[in-house]
């Protein structure tokens, strides 16, 4: 018999026809930020002093030009490390899916904690941690479930790619763009169609995975019916590709996933 974590998690993917393993291919502040200075912005965080806002905002999900989720987003950068929190909710459904990722980073961009939690319609959860040379994966798929344990032969500078969380994929190109890349008289200097593979975890399926990423080009795209020129990144796993354009500010602004009739917006 099927759990309720289960049987929330297919309906989710039917809805936005996005199969686990083409949800893969983005994810990991590394190195980072390309030099934050062109990346972030100038804005301090209240709540946190010393913590600076790199980006914050929302995604929208469209299945066939229809929006069916919507991720909500911020990233922030302090002296000691780096922390991804989002928020990602289907639209339009009777009975709302509701999950909650937050990535802590050190300053060396190598994972210090992550967890994963379904608020809605179950309460199932995840958390992964560095132990050396590896990372453990700890899971429930409900509140009255024993804890059970996973292990992975990855290292902590590892990639987080989970299920739905778009924002991990700007992470991920951020990674790329650090380590393969540079400015010169703020132009980004990238190798033209030179893959480059990371290793990753999506703690959601319990699987690590291999990303390829690759600079495709300067390209015009249309944007909510406004034309712009962005940088396009190739992402592929398996047999999955999706095409990932990026602002001057390296802010993700849109994601197609070849082959699903799917896109990821920002709003």
């Amino acid at each position: 018999m099927q759990s309720r974590a289960e049987t929330m998690r297919k309906r989710i993917l039917d809805m936005i026809k996005l199969p686990v393993r083409n949800i893969l291919a983005m994810g990991g502040l590394c190195l980072l930020l390309l030099s934050v200075s062109a990346v972030a912005s100038d804005k301090k965080d209240d709540k946190t002093p010393g913590t600076q806002m790199v980006d914050s905002g929302s995604f929208g999900v469209l299945m066939n030009g229809r929006r069916v989720a919507t991720e909500t987003f911020s990233i922030h950068q302090g002296s000691d490390g780096s922390s991804i929190k989002s928020e990602f909710k289907t639209d339009g459904a009777t009975e709302k899916a509701v999950q909650t990722s937050e990535w802590q980073m050190a300053g060396s961009g190598e994972l210090r904690n992550y967890e994963w939690k379904e608020v809605s319609p179950g309460q199932s959860q995840a958390v992964v941690t560095s132990n050396k040379d590896f990372l453990i994966e700890r899971f429930r798929n409900s509140p009255q479930e024993k804890e059970q344990e996973q292990p992975f032969m990855l290292p902590a500078s590892s990639s987080v790619l989970d299920d739905y969380f778009f924002v991990q994929r700007e992470v991920l190109a951020w990674k790329f763009l650090a380590s393969s890349c540079k400015q010169e008289k703020g132009v980004l200097q990238c190798p033209l169609k030179q893959r480059v593979q990371f290793g990753a975890l999506n703690p959601h399926a319990r699987s690590s995975i291999s990303v390829g990423v690759e600079f495709a080009g300067r390209e015009k795209v249309t944007i909510r019916g406004v034309e712009r020129e962005l940088n396009r990144l190739n992402l592929k796993i398996d047999s999955a590709e999706w095409a990932l354009w990026l602002d001057d500010q390296f802010k993700m602004q849109r994601i197609l996933i070849a082959g699903e009739n799917t896109e990821v917006v920002r709003d």
